[in-house]
């Protein structure tokens, strides 16, 4: 179903919009509707966006969620900063991919609204992030294919909420190509071998852990390569990486699933250094 992706500064009224529209299309379109936020990407205002590595896996984590909910029977309307223009792409191709529609929703807030509004709130952004963000903002720009159809909104403006709904209902959705059509499953039993497998993993690591000394190399299940760990790993952070692992290879399928062993065994030892 649609995609509906919000951009703007921090603390430029996006949440405050989302809830407008999903009010609007459920109460006047019987629309079921599916917020991702970035409690989806695990954002801490305080310390996400003071390292660049926790910034890139909370935005995997976000498109990861995407994926995950965008074939279902409900408009999935994605609430966060979204002010990467190369990663705005990425989730124009994942609704490409599932040809569905998407249009973007722009909160033009004066960047004074943003910092004063941001001053009000009990979990606001530390005033050197804000500025750092604002700094690095790229606006959005309706030749893109990408970020058309475009809906940009002033802070006093009424929601556009029928033409918004006009556009991801009544507009053909772009056709997929090559590059972002997902590919086949190779084998019948990858999904599920691609889940016990992973999960093993991650058990034999939690378990190991138990004893745990820094520079420690840990055997898995199949596998002869060694899992290496500088440091603790907690439970949610393997989590967070067999997810983002398994959203990749789904679409990214191995002919031969004692492969898949190897290589999130490779993956782990890339993600928690």
């Amino acid at each position: 179903m649609p995609l509906v992706i919000l951009t703007g500064f921090p603390c430029s009224g996006k949440t405050k919009r989302v809830s407008e529209l999903k009010k609007y299309l459920e109460e006047n379109k019987g629309q079921h509707v599916r917020v991702i936020d970035d409690e989806d990407g695990d954002v801490q205002r305080q310390s996400t966006y003071h390292d660049s590595k926790r910034e890139k896996d909370a935005r995997g984590l976000l498109k990861s969620a995407v994926e995950r909910l965008i074939s279902r029977e409900n408009i999935i309307i994605l609430d966060s900063l979204n002010y990467i223009k190369g990663y705005r792409y990425e989730l124009y191709c994942v609704a490409k991919a599932h040809k569905t529609t998407h249009c973007l929703i722009h909160c033009d807030t004066p960047r004074e609204t943003c910092a004063e509004w941001n001053g009000k709130m009990e979990d606001s952004y530390p005033e050197d992030i804000i500025d750092a963000l604002i700094m690095r903002y790229e606006p959005p720009d309706a030749r893109n294919r990408w970020d058309s159809p475009l809906f940009t909104i002033q802070v006093d403006d009424v929601l556009p909420a029928e033409l918004i709904y006009d556009a991801l209902i009544n507009r053909v959705p772009h056709r997929p190509n090559q590059a972002t059509q997902s590919q086949p499953l190779s084998a019948t039993n990858f999904l599920y071998e691609l889940d016990r497998i992973t999960q093993d993993i991650v058990t034999a690591i939690l378990n190991s852990q138990k004893t745990f000394v820094p520079g420690d190399k840990i055997a898995v299940p199949g596998t002869d390569q060694l899992i290496v760990l500088t440091r603790q790993v907690n439970m949610a952070e393997l989590r967070r990486t067999r997810r983002q692992f398994i959203t990749y290879t789904k679409t990214h399928p191995v002919d031969d699933t004692s492969k898949i062993a190897n290589m999130f065994v490779q993956y782990l030892n890339n993600c928690i250094h």
